[in-house]
């Protein structure tokens, strides 16, 4: 397998910044970074499509819970180690439950970043986010301090919570070691290298799902626009 050079890795991390810092959308953002990415490690980007394929054809995420259904409950530690539970949570307002695969995904970093830019939005309008993603609380934290997020990140285990969603998926081999450059076992607490599927789940202060994005390629995610306007929608039912 092609391995990522320390120059290629330079590339993308200039990649990175211009792509967080160019005008447009996040969507606009993440294929900017998916081209660009591309052209630096294209095997990367070959297996990725590889990867999409097979999920697509295994209807990756698609049993996960759907508008109308009950989201089931949850109680994770934070980023500080406080267990949070998302009955809590609701008892307070709408909450938008966010699957991140980890603090080294810069898909993830764009994704948070465009979120924490509309916290403002979010909070105004009585609604509330909180990320879960399965890497160990040292991470949450380099995540959470270097995004600036004002709200909770959750660590979820060996993925316990996602796999009961069916979100959770195992990278194959020609993945492992395509990212053997990152260190999973440390960043998980043990080398099963699964990562759920990014997701987001707009959840009533009745429970029930009221919006979902769910999409096997990470690449893609829920628009801030479509996250705004679900939320709104969840805040004004009582």
């Amino acid at each position: 397998m092609t391995s990522l050079s320390p120059a290629d890795a330079e590339q993308l991390k200039l990649a990175f910044l211009r792509c967080r810092d160019m005008e447009g959308t996040l969507n606009d953002q993440l294929r900017a970074y998916a081209d660009a990415s591309r052209e630096v490690f294209p095997a990367y980007g070959e297996a990725v499509d590889r990867l999409v394929v097979r999920l697509n054809g295994n209807g990756g995420g698609e049993t996960a819970p759907r508008p109308g259904d009950a989201m089931p409950p949850f109680m994770l530690p934070d980023e500080g180690g406080r267990l949070v539970a998302l009955l809590a949570l609701l008892a307070r307002g709408p909450v938008a439950v966010m699957f991140f695969r980890g603090h080294w995904c810069p898909y993830c970093r764009l994704n948070m970043r465009a979120v924490v830019q509309a916290e403002v939005r979010i909070r105004a309008m009585g609604a509330q986010i909180v990320a879960i993603m399965p890497e160990t609380q040292e991470y949450t934290q380099q995540l959470k301090s270097g995004s600036g997020a004002p709200f909770p990140i959750l660590t979820d285990l060996d993925n316990g919570y996602a796999l009961s969603l069916n979100l959770a998926i195992c990278l194959g081999a020609e993945i492992q070691d395509l990212l053997s450059y990152q260190d999973m076992a440390k960043f998980h607490g043990n080398d099963g290298w699964m990562l759920p599927i990014p997701a987001v789940f707009v959840v009533g202060r009745d429970g029930l799902v009221k919006a979902r994005f769910v999409d096997p390629d990470f690449r893609k995610r829920m628009e801030i626009d479509d996250l705004l306007e679900a939320l709104e929608d969840a805040s004004r039912e009582r």
